[in-house]
């Protein structure tokens, strides 16, 4: 490895894809009790989490401050190694934030080293995969500036769309007003909602009824997907395993043959769009 590459517990990664990524744990609490994500999305209970969100139980999330980033890069940096950390979106989170602040402050102390904060301008798979991209690019000996120019052209790359089932978590976030989310959820409104180019999240389109709106994901993939080696498909749920997997077949039937992670969403994020989350994540001509 040619550097450390790092990203957190948002980043939604199985162990499969995790060679050669740290990740740093986010934190959040349900009901007021703290609880800790690591990022091992291989092991978390998904439906028992998103059912405490169907039965009204209040979830909240901390950004990651300076502080965690120095203290786990500061050994690395003692060793003479550089390194990239993936970060959430800037637009959702003040993390990104912090990782600039705690990268300055680090490069101060080891002017000799390198430290490059990408802004994913996305979350779960949206920022999972780039640290992926990055992981391989480290094992194959590409120097880290040369990695993180690389990395950052990915940004527009990697396309992320997801439809939500309840517009109340939206809601909650200040994504739609009550208004919308009251007459959304009356007619049956389906937004599909993307992270746009300063990582914001915007609803580029809306249907009516769940099958519209899995079935316009689709057809988003196949809009804008790009057919390179390089393609990996990811979808992630919060519960709802059978429209992943309805998803996937008809992602499959676009591209036959073609490799589909599938997991649940992650819970620091899953919080903010609630159970039926349903997200797709390529590499696409843009976002």
């Amino acid at each position: 490895m040619s550097f450390a590459v790092y990203a957190d517990g948002s980043a939604n990664l199985p162990q499969e894809m995790l060679e050669g990524i740290s990740l740093l744990p986010c934190e959040y609490t349900v009901d007021g009790e703290p609880r800790e994500y690591r990022g091992d999305v291989d092991h978390f209970d998904g439906h028992a989490y998103y059912e405490d969100l169907r039965r009204g139980r209040k979830v909240s999330t901390s950004l990651l401050n300076s502080q965690v980033f120095i203290s786990a890069f500061t050994p690395v940096l003692e060793k003479g190694t550089d390194i990239i950390y993936i970060s959430m979106s800037s637009g959702i989170s003040g993390t990104y934030n912090a990782a600039m602040n705690a990268a300055s402050e680090l490069m101060e102390e080891f002017p000799e080293r390198f430290v490059h904060i990408v802004d994913s301008h996305g979350c779960g798979f949206g920022n999972g995969l780039l640290a992926v991209k990055a992981a391989q690019l480290s094992r194959q000996g590409v120097d880290v500036r040369e990695a993180a120019a690389i990395v950052d052209a990915e940004v527009p790359h990697t396309c992320q769309y997801f439809t939500v089932d309840d517009l109340n978590f939206l809601k909650r976030t200040g994504r739609v007003s009550g208004a919308t989310a009251m007459i959304g959820t009356v007619l049956n409104i389906k937004p599909i909602l993307f992270g746009d180019s300063t990582g914001h999240i915007v609803a580029c389109t809306k249907v009516r009824g769940r099958r519209k709106s899995i079935e316009m994901l689709a057809a988003k993939y196949r809009e804008k997907k790009l057919d390179s080696p390089e393609q990996k498909i990811c979808i992630s749920h919060g519960d709802c395993p059978e429209d992943a997997q309805a998803l996937a077949a008809m992602v499959r039937e676009i591209t036959p043959g073609v490799p589909v992670t599938i997991c649940q969403h992650e819970p620091f994020s899953g919080s903010h769009v609630g159970p039926g989350m349903l997200g797709l994540f390529f590499r696409g001509v843009e976002r």
